[in-house]
């Protein structure tokens, strides 16, 4: 069924996301001439999800990665709202929730990440909810909209974008971390003060070192987010609507049913390849190598995803292995535009460059001179720079960063 070049046969796609979507275009554009199948559980065809934190209450939702017509004129079968159940790889099939099954050369499991619940008393009332859906986000906007209070349970980069998004519609937010400071597993101390700083400026409260107990209510409708503070006493933070944003967890049941190798994810190489050889896994439900990372991680990420397809493209048609890049990501909170590139692990030191208060900044992290990772607001020529140094691995004189009158180009090209 399929022939050596790789460009013929059957390939289906389980998973019909940011990952699945980019990676059944990319490989229709790269010249497969075979067969396209791509199961997804939603209704909606593939559509950009960093619109649904950033924007859900200022623009249109629906942003396809692809007009809905493209994927038929490529000869790219969308199977929306079904969901795969099983997968015998002695066959080399798929089955379907309907009962049908489906042979293919190559598998690509694309069945990214489910946000993790709060298991909480009152966690089923009328009003609490999470975000990772188009239909999550159609149903918080109207939410939002109508609310005389949001709280924001989880201090990430989604529950922030939220926040931001709240104030900006005018309505009260309280933000509820239970670590010490907001995004304590994803930024710097540094970017954790500047962005609570940020947000308590523009009105949003920001309550760290506070652990959600129970939500309250009355006739089944929300009233109340009950949480215990650093000093152990009972607060009750009031809200119509409560958006719980604490983390995901790799959705890899069907892999593991399927006893493919999982750890926190489908445990993948660089050519997006599992341990069987005609399964492949991207996005966000994998386990992969990172550049400037020891071992493997999950990443959830755009950039990842399509890094990722783009592996998966070039494994499944044999060509030439992608370039491996330096992670990064982006967030936008109120007028900030954050940029974010490497992974910060362990003990570093950290140069700042612009102005954290105007609003405009870097902050350079390394160890010995040698640049780890690098956050920047509203600075794209400082994040360029810095993904340039992070790219080359040589080190740099912190003297020479830190001093502004030297420019980051002269830097990158030293």
């Amino acid at each position: 069924m399929t022939d050596r070049a790789g460009t013929a046969g059957r390939v289906v796609v389980v998973g019909a996301g940011h990952a699945g979507g980019t990676f059944a275009a990319l490989l229709c554009q790269a010249g497969f001439s075979g067969e396209v199948v791509v199961f997804g559980d939603e209704l909606d065809p593939p559509y950009h999800r960093p619109p649904l934190s950033k924007e859900f209450l200022s623009g249109p939702l629906e942003k396809w990665l692809r007009e809905p017509a493209f994927y038929a004129e490529q000869g790219v079968a969308l199977r929306l709202g079904e969901r795969v159940v099983q997968i015998d790889r002695a066959a080399a099939t798929v089955t379907s929730e309907n009962g049908r099954t489906w042979s293919y050369d190559h598998l690509v499991l694309a069945t990214g990440a489910a946000s993790r619940w709060l298991d909480v008393p009152g966690a089923d009332l009328d009003g609490v909810g999470m975000l990772r859906s188009l239909v999550d986000a159609r149903v918080l906007r109207d939410r939002v909209r109508a609310a005389g209070s949001v709280a924001v349970v989880g201090g990430g980069y989604i529950g922030l974008e939220v926040a931001a998004a709240v104030r900006g519609n005018g309505t009260p937010a309280t933000v509820i971390e239970r670590e010490d400071r907001i995004l304590a597993r994803v930024a710097s101390a540094e970017l954790s003060a500047i962005l609570a700083r940020f947000h308590s400026e523009r009105g949003t409260a920001v309550m760290t070192d506070s652990v959600v107990r129970r939500f309250d209510g009355e006739a089944g409708r929300l009233r109340a987010v009950v949480v215990t503070g650093p000093d152990g006493d009972e607060r009750h933070v009031p809200c119509d609507v409560a958006v719980v944003g604490v983390g995901a967890v790799p959705r890899d049941k069907l892999a593991r049913s399927a006893r493919l190798t999982c750890d926190n994810g489908i445990v993948v190489d660089d050519g997006a390849r599992t341990d069987d050889p005609r399964i492949l896994a991207i996005g966000d439900v994998t386990s992969r190598p990172v550049r400037g990372v020891t071992g493997r991680m999950r990443l959830e990420s755009i950039p990842s995803a399509v890094e990722q397809a783009r592996q998966a493209v070039a494994t499944v048609l044999g060509g030439p292995a992608v370039e491996p890049e330096v992670p990064w990501f982006w967030s936008d909170q109120f007028d900030l535009k954050l940029k974010i590139a490497g992974v910060l692990r362990g003990t570093f030191a950290t140069v700042v460059r612009g102005d954290p208060g105007a609003g405009r900044f870097a902050l350079f992290h390394h160890r010995e001179g040698v640049l780890v990772a690098v956050e920047t607001a509203n600075a794209p020529a400082d994040f360029m720079a810095g993904r340039r140094l992070l790219t080359a691995g040589r080190p740099v004189d912190p003297g020479r960063l830190a001093d502004q009158r030297i420019g980051l180009r002269d830097l990158v090209t030293v």
